[in-house]
């Protein structure tokens, strides 16, 4: 009996130790929720997680104790992440539209936690970031099939933001009606003209006529507010949820391949992390003399980094003058790419680091990532 409560005393004191280290845990985990928050960076970073727990599996080598340990080292790191999107519930995220548009989907997905906060234009969007009305504002830079938009992209180089993040959502189209409605009833399609026109071969398969509306989600809303059993509309899932639609067939777009990346900006740019998935954004101008832009390139090609995308923007207060706009894969923060702006320097009239940031790719729903978690 004496040696069992020798043991006790022993885990009573570890706990007592460990109560403190999870304190000490959380505090710091604060600190990292506060920089999230000032950078406009989403709680989940999965690749972090996984290193996290690779790196201490390592740590306890009994066979007989790993599986406990990873369950310990998971809850504890989903302990973590609800701490922090606790914190993070008064974040304000700046979109464009209305809720249902497929901006509001992006911006959901990516700070699922936070508040988004609707703007009818672009610029007011990302000028309540400026002004400090949000933390972060989240914009369509491109879009798969209509190419770049240009007002984003316009701010990028003239505004004072920094990009955080960059995420692709994949555009999918279903067809609502009201609950209770019939496919076979619909005559009417309302939707954003894009739309409309990605889903044309199924419209005139099914001889539906097609009604251009501003956009996605107030399609959807017009249906409900008109309640007419023989209207439908095209757009998503979560439009379909919003407005209590029902959806009556799935992925009715023609192409699977329509995807618009979206950029998180941020009042502050992240800075000394080395990314393994590296981008980097810059936009600059050049000397009006020959070879001035080709010099350029050649600097960025040099030193090792792939350029993805180049273009050239009119400059609005400068007849026939024109920046660039140039992303391409690689870390900044590595001895190649301080090399590489200090090359830039000169070689520019103006040079702005836009964004150095992860790669996060497709932006997925809460089913999609639970179905992929290992």
């Amino acid at each position: 009996m004496d040696d069992l409560q020798t043991v006790r005393n022993e885990i009573d004191e570890i706990d007592r130790q460990m109560a403190d280290l999870f304190r000490r845990r959380m505090q710091a985990v604060e600190q990292v929720a506060a920089f999230k928050q000032a950078h406009g960076l989403p709680v989940l970073d999965a690749k972090r997680e996984q290193a996290l727990i690779e790196r201490n599996l390592a740590r306890v080598p009994e066979a007989a104790l790993q599986s406990y340990y990873l369950r310990f080292l998971q809850n504890n790191i989903a302990i973590s992440r609800s701490y922090q999107s606790r914190l993070a519930k008064g974040m304000k995220v700046a979109y464009c539209g209305v809720e249902g548009a497929f901006a509001y989907i992006a911006a959901r997905r990516i700070f699922p936690s936070a508040r988004p906060v609707a703007f009818q234009e672009f610029a007011d969007a990302y000028n309540a970031v400026c002004d400090g009305e949000c933390d972060v504002a989240v914009l369509p830079v491109e879009n798969s099939y209509a190419g770049e938009v240009g007002q984003v992209m316009d701010l990028t180089f003239s505004g004072p933001l920094f990009i955080a993040g960059m995420y692709e959502l994949a555009v999918t189209h279903h067809l609502l009606g009201l609950p209770g409605a019939d496919r076979l009833s619909l005559t009417r399609v309302v939707s954003h003209p894009q739309a409309l026109a990605q889903c044309s071969p199924y419209l005139a398969a099914h001889q539906l006529t097609g009604i251009p509306y501003a956009n996605t989600a107030m399609a959807a809303q017009h249906v409900v507010e008109t309640g007419d059993p023989t209207l439908g509309a095209l757009a998503s899932e979560e439009t379909a949820e919003l407005y209590h639609l029902q959806v009556l067939e799935r992925n009715v777009n023609s192409s699977r391949s329509n995807t618009t990346r979206f950029a998180v900006f941020s009042p502050a740019a992240e800075k000394g992390e080395t990314r393994q998935n590296g981008h980097f954004i810059l936009t600059y101008t050049v000397k009006n003399e020959a070879g001035a832009l080709a010099r350029t390139i050649a600097a960025i090609g040099r030193h090792g980094f792939n350029m993805c995308t180049m273009r050239s923007r009119p400059m609005k207060e400068l007849l026939w003058q024109y920046y660039f706009y140039v992303e391409a894969e690689g870390d900044l923060n590595t001895p190649a790419g301080q090399a590489m702006l200090t090359e830039l320097e000169p070689l520019c009239d103006r040079l702005k680091v836009v964004g150095s940031f992860e790669n996060h790719g497709e932006l997925k729903t809460p089913e999609q990532k639970e179905g992929a978690a290992v």
